[in-house]
């Protein structure tokens, strides 16, 4: 702890903590700052990751910050050269703190195993924020890649990006060592059941994905096949940039405009660059490899390359237009938007959860459903729908699973979720005192429980009935939602598959009525392996097939900044990984498909809706594949065709 000689240091005006530090262990430290006030609770706390080497200065903002205000989810690395000063930016900094009252400076290595040497020298304010502000200078090439990293995808002109495309071909060429029906199912095995349209069925203990033709089709999909999901806001920080193109001529195509800021949505809360102009790296880069016939160039070889890699499926938010070549199956996804009234669970990461007993809701489902089913309900490569994503379901917290019906009663009063609530209570219990006795709180009519923002009572064992009647809820509100949209689909299409919601966050309720509605139960799973990531008994017991909607591994090793939701050492990990994690999904008997999120990096300085960067791809931002990791994925894929179709 260092603290002032006498009273407190006054710090007004400055806007930097600078600390002179070595550590002289051979490993990387965990190493913390605060920095208290002196008004009781006022402080300011700073992480980081000391890595073992030369002297260096440690710069903490005085002010909480993140990279999040910078417009991305994860901050570039550190340490960076500081014209010459080997430097290390807190790029995360929490709390608050009023600078004219400043008491002490702790510095500390949380919960260490072993003695850690760390060596100090001089330790100064300064004002201003120039360290941050050229940490972040300049981070991105006019290609859209890292300009202080070094990797072998990594391309330094238009020539070198148009070779590595021509070599590319010749990988393209080779045949694939598998026959397969026109759909990819897999010949040689059992015949299944053939309707002309892709449906489930069981055999020989496990559920199948059946082709139109009768084969086995273990779905080994890719999510966002798409050329339009890579832009990045470049408004108010074009000091980030190096190289950016003039938005005039032909370069203008790859400018326009947008605003992420939505109400209510946790995913874009306190991102800062979230509105404005925005350019899109991927495309002028395709522009730069193919000319101005890109799209019909980019659309042929990303066919070829899925095909060459082992995938059989167009997943998740994929170019429509591919699916429509019948080169492979693909799905559609029906997003339900409208003016119907909705329910907060308290964790509305993408929002608050639609209220499936508003009639609006219904009508809203039924004109997605149309919109998503246009020109394609005849069409037999269409795999079937995911209706949504990752909604909120459950909240967060040890009570996390009750959100929903904690939401509900403490919606609007004139909300159509409460009032079908409390209908269900007033059937249960007839008296608002035999409801009040069984919840153990006070409550002398009905009136009193449909007043909004009524609190309601989280479950506990002395009162057994609150998590019974709120499971019972959980329960009816997922079959609203599930059998409004599940008839919309019979409606419209009859012959295609419902694939459910693509869960994140879920209840037991929730999935078991999803698994009376759909034909397969959908999870985005983030884990090592699938099983860890949905509670596979209960599945069994259901009796669904299960498709993994989402799954990935990610590194910080080749541009982009962060590691994804489930991430390895470094590159080379990624493809063991991917092997490990689809080889178990084939070996469990109801699992009937992988989908990998996502085909492109997203953009280092990160995507439009909420600043994600991560380095979760098969190709770049320059679409130049990551060839060590597409070679094991497409090993990985070819044996899990193999095996599940036996």
């Amino acid at each position: 702890m260092l603290t002032p000689a006498s009273g407190v240091w006054n710090w007004s005006g400055q806007g930097e903590l600078r600390l002179r530090v070595q550590n002289a262990m051979p490993w990387a430290v965990t190493f913390t700052v605060e920095v208290d006030g002196a008004v009781a609770g006022q402080h300011l706390q700073a992480t980081v990751a000391l890595p073992a080497g030369p002297a260096q200065t440690l710069v903490v903002p005085l002010r909480a910050q993140s990279p999040r205000d910078e417009g991305m989810q994860v901050g570039p690395p550190m340490p960076f050269d500081d014209r010459g000063q080997l430097t290390l930016l807190a790029t995360t900094v929490q709390g608050a703190l009023d600078l004219q009252r400043v008491r002490a400076i702790r510095l500390g290595v949380p919960a260490p195993q072993a003695v850690q040497t760390l060596l100090f020298g001089r330790v100064e304010t300064a004002a201003g924020d120039a360290t941050l502000r050229a940490a972040y200078a300049g981070i991105v090439d006019r290609y859209g890649q890292y300009t202080r990293g070094h990797w072998p995808e990594k391309i330094d002109s238009d020539a070198a990006l148009r070779a590595a495309h021509v070599a590319e071909q010749v990988q393209l060429a080779k045949p694939m060592p598998v026959r397969t029906d026109r759909y990819g199912g897999r010949l040689g095995g059992r015949k299944l059941t053939a309707t002309g349209w892709f449906h489930v069925q069981q055999a020989d203990g496990r559920w199948q994905l059946v082709t139109p033709q009768g084969h086995a089709f273990f779905s080994l999909g890719m999510n966002v096949v798409a050329a339009d999901d890579n832009r990045t806001f470049v408004s108010g920080r074009e000091f980030m940039f190096t190289g950016l193109p003039p938005d005039a001529g032909a370069w203008s195509a790859f400018y326009g405009s947008g605003d992420s800021r939505r109400p209510g949505r946790g995913a874009s809360a306190g991102m800062g660059y979230n509105h404005g102009r925005w350019f899109d790296f991927y495309v002028a880069n395709l522009y730069r490899a193919y000319g101005a016939a890109w799209l019909a160039d980019w659309r042929t070889r990303t066919l070829q390359r899925l095909r060459a890699w082992g995938f059989n499926t167009l997943g998740n938010w994929s170019d429509p237009a591919m699916g429509l070549a019948h080169v492979l199956p693909y799905t559609r996804s029906i997003s339900i938007v409208g003016d119907f009234a909705n329910v907060s669970s308290g964790y509305d990461y993408w929002g608050r959860m639609p209220d499936p007993f508003d009639p609006r809701f219904v009508q809203a489902a039924a004109r997605a459903v149309a919109q998503a089913s246009a020109g394609v309900r005849d069409d037999p490569y269409l795999l079937g729908y995911f209706a949504d994503n990752e909604l909120a379901w459950a909240g967060s917290g040890p009570q996390g699973r009750w959100g929903l019906a904690l939401g509900t009663l403490a919606g609007d009063a004139h909300s159509p979720a409460k009032q079908a609530f409390i209908a269900m209570l007033k059937k249960e219990y007839v008296a608002p005192e035999t409801l009040a006795s069984a919840w153990g709180i006070a409550l002398t009519s009905w009136d009193a429980l449909n007043v909004t923002g009524f609190a309601a009572p989280a479950p506990d064992e002395a009162h057994p009935a609150i998590a019974r009647d709120y499971s019972a809820w959980l329960r009816a509100y997922a079959d609203a939602y599930f059998r409004s949209v599940a008839q919309a689909i019979r409606h419209a299409d009859p012959h295609h598959l419902f694939l459910g919601s693509r869960f994140a966050v879920n209840t037991p309720e929730a999935v078991a009525a999803c698994a009376e509605y759909c034909d397969v139960v959908s999870f985005n799973v983030y884990a090592d392996l699938p099983q860890h990531g949905f509670d596979a008994a209960a599945m069994r017991r259901l009796d669904k097939p299960v498709l993994i909607s989402e799954f990935h591994f990610g590194s910080d090793d080749r541009g982009p900044f962060g590691k994804g939701v489930v991430s390895v050492w470094n590159e080379a990990q990624r493809g063991p990984a991917y092997a490990k994690f689809v080889a178990a999904a084939v070996a469990n008997p109801d699992i009937v498909g992988t989908h990998w999120f996502e085909y492109v990096d997203e953009p280092a300085s990160g995507r439009l809706i909420d600043g994600e960067n991560s380095h979760i791809g098969l190709v770049g931002i320059t679409d130049i594949p990551f060839g060590g990791f597409v070679q094991a994925v497409r090993a990985a894929n070819l044996a899990a065709g193999q095996s599940a179709a036996r």
